[in-house]
Formats: C-alpha cells, structure tokens, sequence
C-alpha cells in the first residue's frame, strides 16, 4: 500500500489518497505461488553426452540460437551422462517442471531412447528438435494408452 499526503493545494486538513496494489506479485515479481512472472516463455535444452560426443558444444550453441529465434527464455541446459547410471528423463522432466518450462530444445531426436520423441515428455513439455527444425506439441499430442491397443479381428 502506497500514501501520498502532499496534493499541493496548501491546505492543513487534506489527508491524501491512497493507491493499494491488489496483486503482490506486481510489487516483487512472484504471484502467492511463488512463480516468477516472465516476459518470454521459458524453455530448457537438453542432450545426450554419448550422442553428441566431440558436437557437444556445438550442439549447445545450436540449441541456444533456436530458442533465441523462437523468442524463448534460456533457463537451464539439461546435459545427460550414461555413464551416471541415472534414468535419462528424470532430471529433464524435474527442472521443467521445477522452472515451469514450455518447451525444451534437442539437437535431434536421436538424443532419445530408439531416437523417438518420448510421448509421456510431449504430455509435459513441447519437444522441439534443431535437425531437423520440428516441435512435437503437448497439445496435439494424444493420449498415451495404458493398454496395448485393440486390434481389429477382436484379439
């Protein structure tokens, strides 16, 4: 809440007005959530050590001037070693979901298992691939079945 008690007219009775914010997050950048508000979408880039090898700071520039194109955000760059032992999606599905990402950016679709976009990432996050240029969006993406899907003969 903000007081102003000068309003330039002299007189020794004015109390001034008062001008009240009614949204916290205007004073410091956070909404009662906690999220920051951004001015640009953010977006996360991600890739494999063993897949990229001696490309791997190429392949980080690469993905660096697609989000700065697509007028993204830069947040973090999520970089994968085999040789940790850890699942390969986990840490990129935590920070998305920790930064509150739109979209992440891969050199190629080869930086996925069976160099396949993973559906249940697409459910989360928009995948977008430098090689070739494609977004693979969460909003057109269908759902994943839980079973296997019927065939037609009834089996």
């Amino acid at each position: 809440m903000f007081e102003l008690q000068a309003s330039g007219d002299g007189s020794e009775d004015y109390g001034g007005f008062y001008l009240q914010f009614q949204d916290f997050y205007v004073l410091d950048g956070h909404d009662d959530r906690g999220a920051v508000m951004r001015y640009k979408p953010t977006r996360l880039g991600y890739l494999r050590t063993d897949v990229s090898g001696v490309a791997q700071f190429w392949d980080q520039t690469q993905i660096r001037k697609l989000a700065t194109r697509l007028g993204y955000d830069f947040a973090d760059m999520v970089i994968y070693d085999p040789r940790f032992g850890r699942p390969p999606l986990a840490r990129l599905k935590a920070q998305a979901t920790r930064l509150d990402a739109e979209a992440v950016i891969v050199p190629s679709p080869e930086h996925f298992d069976g160099a396949e976009i993973p559906g249940t990432l697409v459910q989360q996050i928009d995948v977008i691939t430098v090689t070739p240029e494609e977004t693979y969006a969460r909003r057109t993406m269908p759902p994943v079945r839980d079973l296997p899907p019927a065939r037609a003969d009834g089996a």
